[in-house]
């Protein structure tokens, strides 16, 4: 299997916006240093800070197909026929809108612009008292229900977060992914080292179950927002979106001020899902142990053959290269059947940044569209050299 090319730039010092990708995390490694009852008075009382529907408008022109306890099916096609493409998003800090945030900066926009006509996005909801003992399972029932709706097989592909849980749901339905598409998702913890998984080993389990007593069963991200205040400058934004100096200042200004606005607004997690999450992916690395029990049946990756193209990023210290790459190793897919890509970008300019938008997603519409077993998939793609700043490869057995 191809490794990475010893040539490629080291990564980056975590930014604040990345590492706050990881704020439940931090937070609990706040806990673990600070006296409990100080930290419980900074905290803003959660009834100040009611979950709410999420507001920040999509980009793209949408309808909402189904409506379930854990999340609404977004449905962003514009044919009725043809294969479907399901984009399981993150849910972690941010809403499900990071798939599809602005012109030009959109996952979703990208893919129908390569000729894709059957969009779908979870918009996972922001939790909810009610929904302060939803777990892993929970998720992973609506998001097959969804593919259900849709009608299997469906092109699955994974966004950070969501990554995990696409792979997971792969796995547990085989027959229901015909691809598989995971972009800056952390499968394999052990693999390598970032700032998310070095957070959850150094911070003691029950400062994490500290932290969900807190909030009462839920963990907020207005709080945490409330609590830090952290803000970030237009240079940031700008790096982020990979903004090009060519664009229209007034146009750039814009853009800067909608990912303020989309960074601002923050959902709430389940505290048992996120608990559930912490121990057993972070913590215990169950996908990649082969330990990891969904609806029932123990995960075992190996079932899993579908074709699979995994981006990650370079500089991305929130979920590291080989965190990733590992999931080759990991599934019973066939390696002249598995795609890795690189860009040299961190971890939200992958479904955010315009230079990765213009030049892996096509790739990635490509990946979904293409037949492998064709020998010309393998000859143009296989060690091709850097370009650009990023590398496109097909894994080596």
């Amino acid at each position: 299997m191809s490794e990475r090319n010893e040539q490629e730039p080291a990564p980056e010092q975590p930014s604040a916006l990345e590492v706050f990708l990881a704020w439940p995390l931090a937070a609990a490694s706040h806990i673990a240093q600070t006296n409990i009852r100080l930290f419980e008075t900074l905290l803003p009382p959660a009834d100040k800070k009611p979950s709410r529907r999420l507001s920040f408008p999509w980009a793209s022109p949408n309808t909402i197909g189904l409506e379930l306890g854990t999340m609404r099916l977004r449905n962003f096609s514009t044919r009725n026929d043809g294969r479907a493409t399901l984009i399981c998003a993150p849910y972690a800090l941010h809403g499900s809108t990071i798939a599809d945030f602005a012109t030009g900066h959109s996952v979703v926009e990208r893919l129908g612009q390569c000729g894709m006509s059957r969009i779908f996005v979870t918009e996972w909801k922001s939790a909810t008292p009610d929904m302060r003992y939803f777990t892993i399972d929970n998720y992973l029932a609506d998001l097959n229900v969804a593919v259900d709706e849709i009608g299997p097989p469906v092109d699955l592909i994974g966004l950070c977060q969501g990554g995990w849980l696409a792979l997971v749901y792969a796995a547990r339905f085989p027959n229901k992914v015909r691809r598989l598409v995971l972009v800056g998702a952390p499968i394999d913890i052990a693999a390598a080292k970032s700032s998310l998984s070095n957070f959850a080993a150094d911070v003691p389990l029950a400062s994490f179950h500290e932290l969900v007593r807190l909030g009462e069963g839920i963990v907020h991200g207005q709080q945490m927002l409330g609590l830090w205040g952290i803000s970030h400058g237009s240079n940031e934004a700008d790096a982020t979106l990979q903004a090009c100096e060519a664009v229209e200042l007034s146009v750039r200004e814009a853009l800067v001020e909608r990912f303020r606005q989309w960074h601002a607004e923050t959902v709430d997690l389940p505290g048992n899902f996120f608990l559930q999450v912490v121990e057993w992916l972070f913590k215990e690395n169950r996908i990649a142990a082969g330990r990891f029990v969904a609806l029932g049946q123990n995960i075992d990756l190996s079932r899993l053959t579908a074709p699979i193209c995994l981006l990650a990023g370079s500089h991305d210290e929130v979920v590291a290269v080989d965190q990733l790459f590992a999931t080759a190793r990991l599934v019973g897919t066939r390696s002249e059947d598995v795609v890795k890509m690189t860009e040299a970008c961190g971890h939200l300019s992958l479904f955010l940044g315009a230079e990765v938008l213009g030049h892996a997603w096509p790739d990635i519409a490509g990946f979904l569209g293409s037949d492998l077993n064709e020998p010309q998939a393998s000859a143009e793609r296989e060690d091709a050299p850097a370009v650009g700043g990023r590398n496109i490869r097909k894994s080596i057995g």
